[in-house]
């Protein structure tokens, strides 16, 4: 029996296939799932079953069109009450998947309220877990997602799951759905694939013997999470369409001023393209691994869209993101933007610094507005004197009443990213942003308190 693991950096999730002689087992697909059954094909093995661990809050499921696809059992927990044809996973009754292969159901409800875990046995042996967001490496999957007043319950219940988890031999391997990088953790913490006995002597959410502690702790310090999330359990629970397979046109700035109010232009240019020159009202987000992320958490959620992407940057990369989280609604792309400057169309621009500029700036007195668009958890390891906090996602409705739009308002975040998608919105605002594109908050920190830095 082999797994092989295929991780999504800008999610943080991973999905799993195990073959065994002529059976595969796909766990937790994401919904562009095409690039699991050609690995299953390259291993020559036909995909009979398709696990799902609960209904995902945070992206768009591939289980139901890959087994539609692979012919195969589509498996979701009993509790689901999902839409549409499945085989329901209750709790310990054993599914006889191969030769010596057998994937036993445990109801681990916290994360999810229908949440199951797979325990996989060899002839017999436990050997394997697929924990979903259960039992992760180093944490456990957050209880908030359907809602605080539900979040103190299933964390009581995520408790009683890892207890149960927690009894399994201590050499099976876990692997879990989320992991570092993923909004779903109720910490930072968690990389790939551990163990029951490693987590049992480490991970904090184990060493916790009472549920109201467990729980009190669990829901301390939660972070924000995309808004987009709202939108990904009702889409699971009632079917989710195949991925959209039609390639946005290129469009001219025509094309563009014709759409008017219908789309929202986002760029996903590299940040030092976009502050130098961009369609007014437009949104940075840089083409990366977040890319889809940071869309579906400041964007209503669907938004039809154009993108604008440089030469070079990957089309199909933006759009399958976007597609991972429900957002099918992409009307075109713009490559380039000298025809909209060519004839009379103005492009905005703002300021870039690096961090020896910022710190200079403020050395010297020359800085009277100073926007944070860290993280709340960020923000409280340490922070600029007399600079404001917004995360990102808040500036989308609650634009720094704090702050005059006469003048410039300096926005850093850790490392340029976030301050450059902030500066977009901040511009929509009718503020003028000078933007730490090359550095972050800690940099500057660093310098203002060396002796490189001379007021």
């Amino acid at each position: 029996m082999e797994i092989k693991a295929f991780h999504t950096p800008g999610l943080g999730d991973t999905t799993y296939l195990v073959t065994h002689e002529d059976t595969g087992v796909l766990v937790d697909p994401q919904r562009d799932a095409e690039r699991f059954l050609e690995a299953a094909e390259a291993a020559g093995v036909p995909v009979r079953y398709v696990l799902e661990t609960h209904l995902h809050n945070d992206y768009v499921s591939g289980g139901y069109e890959a087994a539609h696809r692979a012919r195969a059992k589509l498996v979701l927990p009993a509790a689901a009450g999902a839409a549409f044809d499945h085989v329901p996973a209750f709790h310990l009754e054993d599914l006889e998947v191969g030769d010596g292969l057998i994937i036993r159901p445990i109801h681990t409800p916290g994360h999810t309220p229908e949440h199951v875990s797979y325990l996989v046995l060899m002839n017999g042996q436990a050997v394997g877990l697929f924990s979903g967001g259960s039992l992760l490496a180093g944490s456990a999957g957050r209880t908030d997602l359907h809602g605080l007043p539900r979040a103190r319950q299933l964390a009581i219940l995520q408790h009683g799951s890892l207890r149960r988890l927690a009894s399994l031999p201590d050499d099976v391997v876990v692997y879990p759905t989320h992991g570092a990088g993923s909004f779903c953790s109720a910490s930072t913490s968690g990389q790939g694939s551990s163990t029951i006995g490693n987590e049992k002597a480490h991970n904090p959410a184990l060493l916790e013997r009472d549920p109201a502690a467990f729980a009190r702790v669990q829901l301390e310090g939660l972070q924000p999470y995309p808004r987009y999330y709202a939108h990904m359990g009702p889409i699971n629970l009632l079917g989710p369409t195949p991925l959209p397979t039609n390639e946005p046109p290129t469009l001219t700035a025509p094309d563009l001023v014709g759409l008017g109010d219908q789309v929202a232009v986002l760029d996903g240019r590299p940040r030092e393209e976009f502050a130098a020159g961009h369609i007014p009202g437009s949104i940075s987000i840089e083409l990366g691994e977040q890319f889809g992320v940071w869309t579906g958490w400041l964007l209503p959620f669907n938004t039809p869209l154009v993108l604008v992407l440089a030469e070079g940057q990957d089309l199909d990369q933006a759009v399958v993101q976007l597609t991972r989280i429900g957002f099918d609604n992409v009307r075109g792309v713009i490559r380039e933007l000298a025809e909209w400057s060519a004839n009379g169309r103005p492009l905005s621009q703002f300021e870039t610094v690096a961090p020896e500029q910022f710190a200079d700036a403020i050395a010297r007195g020359h800085v009277d507005q100073i926007l944070d668009v860290r993280s709340p958890a960020e923000w409280e390891t340490g922070h600029i004197e007399r600079s404001v906090h917004r995360y990102v996602p808040d500036l989308v409705t609650l634009a720094p009443a704090e702050f005059s739009p006469e003048k410039p308002v300096w926005v850093a975040c850790a490392g340029g990213y976030r301050a450059t998608i902030a500066a977009g919105l901040l511009e929509r605002a009718g503020f003028r942003p000078v933007v730490l594109s090359s550095g972050g908050v800690p940099d500057v920190l660093n310098l203002l308190s060396s002796e490189s830095i001379v007021a």
